[in-house]
């Protein structure tokens, strides 16, 4: 049985979100599952995200939040499509079933709608039925918390502050997890560049709660975004006790760490996090978010000229098993980074005819209706750009900087894309974007004063003005 202050039955009543279970024992671990989502923590006293799921559904089979909760949880984790796992759609018309055979609350109701919408691809409904909920239940932190990671994957920056903004006023101190909403509106704000205000949020959530690894999260954006190394690094040394037991995001915040010292020019540190961290865990968790710094972070290495070793070839062997997954556009551009790095040119091509195939006929699926517009140019460009054809990769990418924001991510995460323009732009023999790989520059360096990286890139483009 879970810690007792976890809420029971009438404790979920008293909060105005009842919970159609006369399972005390289902209403604890429901907020057992919920507070180790919101807190990126595998708590291990209960056994984990995978031993409450266990437990919820003995406790009560046929409870429908908690089905919710236990499907969509796999679902907004994105290692895994429904389209092709027959277990996974199986539980999202389980839970269909089961809401159909009750009486269940209107509240209760849409979250079924909306996982439905999310496991065919169709973010953007699932965020309106999301939106729907918390206009009558504010407090209803699942739906909070699981529109935030869909606006996320949409590249929905401003919808994805306004959620958390609305709600806000509603939620008092002594509320459960309230502090960890601090975190997931500065993440907005730092996204629609509110660097000043998001950083203060942070800050008022660590306060409060110092292991929010989120907040920590937030801060770390705002130093990588103003090229606040040292403050970063500080920063980031300084938290680590707090924010490492946060084990489903503390490969994220090594990641960020490793972004400072790349950002420096010290890639030995940095590949030395990538060794010990970023990869280490990525092997052990098969966590996409995990599996997408650890490509990211040897494609930009790559970049600076940084020989990277076997080590394509060993995040292969992660990555490989996704190829046909196309869950959301962000994992399938970093799969690419892994399958060309290794020179495993099967599997990238088998990639890039998948999402061709997608697009044909996207339906619902929002990934796969910007995937011929977005997608399939991007990898195309990776692709030239990979062969040497430096030129073909700027024409394919140059028109789509605008349109980047869409694959989702954050401006940190896509900041990857960015840098391969630059460097595409850089090594073209077409003089045209020789100038075009100065203006890019220029403009980094305004929004980004006293980057290190910026100051490199700009070296390398005045070089082929001399």
């Amino acid at each position: 049985m879970p810690s007792s202050s976890f809420r029971d039955c009438q404790a979920w009543r008293a909060e105005g979100l009842p919970l159609s279970t006369t399972s005390n024992e289902a209403c604890k671990l429901y907020d057992a599952l919920l507070t180790q989502y919101v807190t990126w923590r595998n708590d291990d006293t209960l056994g984990g995200f995978e031993g409450c799921i266990s437990a919820i559904q003995a406790a009560d089979p046929n409870f429908v939040m908690g089905h919710v909760i236990s499907t969509g949880l796999e679902l907004v984790g994105t290692a895994s499509s429904p389209r092709l796992n027959e277990r996974l759609a199986s539980a999202v018309r389980r839970t269909v079933e089961l809401a159909n055979s009750q009486n269940i609350t209107p509240r209760e109701r849409l979250h079924v709608r909306a996982m439905e919408h999310f496991s065919h691809g169709n973010f953007p409904k699932a965020s309106d039925v999301w939106e729907d909920i918390l206009v009558d239940h504010p407090t209803d932190l699942l739906a909070l918390k699981f529109a935030h990671d869909a606006y996320f994957y949409m590249g929905a920056q401003i919808p994805m502050r306004d959620s958390v903004a609305r709600v806000l006023p509603y939620w008092k101190p002594q509320m459960p997890l309230s502090s960890y909403l601090k975190g997931l509106y500065s993440f907005g704000l730092l996204e629609t560049r509110f660097y000043d205000q998001a950083e203060k949020v942070a800050m008022e959530g660590l306060a409060v709660t110092p292991d929010d690894a989120w907040s920590v999260h937030s801060v770390a954006h705002v130093y990588e975004m103003r090229a606040e190394v040292d403050k970063g690094l500080k920063f980031m040394e300084g938290r680590e006790k707090d924010w490492q037991g946060s084990d489903v995001l503390a490969s994220h915040n090594y990641w960020h760490w490793a972004l400072y010292f790349i950002e420096k020019g010290q890639y030995e540190d940095a590949l030395q996090i990538y060794d010990s961290q970023v990869f280490r865990r990525c092997k052990a968790t098969g966590s996409m978010l995990d599996m997408v710094d650890a490509s990211s972070m040897l494609c930009r290495l790559e970049m600076e000229d940084v020989c990277v070793k076997d080590r394509w070839r060993e995040l292969l062997q992660v990555t490989q098993p996704h190829t046909d997954d196309h869950v959301t556009l962000f994992n399938d551009l970093h799969f690419l980074m892994v399958s060309l790095g290794a020179k495993e040119s099967r599997t990238s091509q088998r990639l890039l005819e998948g999402l061709q195939e997608l697009a044909k006929e996207p339906g619902d699926n929002q990934q796969h209706q910007l995937a011929g517009t977005v997608g399939v140019p991007v990898c195309q460009a990776m692709m030239e750009y990979n062969k040497g054809n430096y030129n073909g990769a700027v024409e394919l990418l140059y028109p789509l900087r605008y349109h980047m924001v869409d694959i989702g991510g954050s401006d940190a995460q896509r900041d990857v894309f960015n840098q391969l323009l630059i460097h595409a732009a850089l090594k073209s023999e077409n003089k045209h974007h020789q100038k075009l790989a100065r203006c890019l520059v220029v403009e980094r360096d305004a929004v980004r004063p006293d980057s290190p990286m910026t100051d490199r890139l700009m070296k390398r483009a005045l070089a082929l003005h001399a």
